[in-house]
């Protein structure tokens, strides 16, 4: 089994199998969204760590996607996509894009 997976499930507190697919789904698009934002092909083993709490942001924001704040009793959430402190790990590990512009021969 996924050793990520299994440090998932750790942290979300789950014992059983139930839900592997929904989880393993979300570290893969975890996976995906940080190789995007950070312009690699192979995710590094220090964002690792990252791509699970993602996973358990996206987890823990099941069927309130999009919600930016939410008032009921007297309690108030909000909430953030990403918090700052994971933006800022994500952008130690970014490798800048190189454009290559055309010059006129004219």
């Amino acid at each position: 089994m996924d050793d990520q997976l299994e440090k998932l499930k750790r942290m979300l507190g789950i014992s059983d199998n139930s839900q592997d697919d929904l989880l393993q789904l979300l570290l893969d698009d975890a996976k995906a969204d940080l190789l995007s934002w950070t312009n690699r092909i192979d995710l590094p083993s220090g964002l690792e760590p990252t791509q699970r709490q993602i996973a358990v942001i996206r987890y823990n924001m099941q069927g309130v996607e999009g919600q930016k704040s939410h008032s009921e009793g007297g309690v108030s959430r909000s909430f953030d996509e990403l918090p700052e402190s994971i933006r800022a790990t994500i952008s130690q590990y970014r490798l800048l894009k190189v454009v290559r512009y055309a010059t006129s021969t004219t």
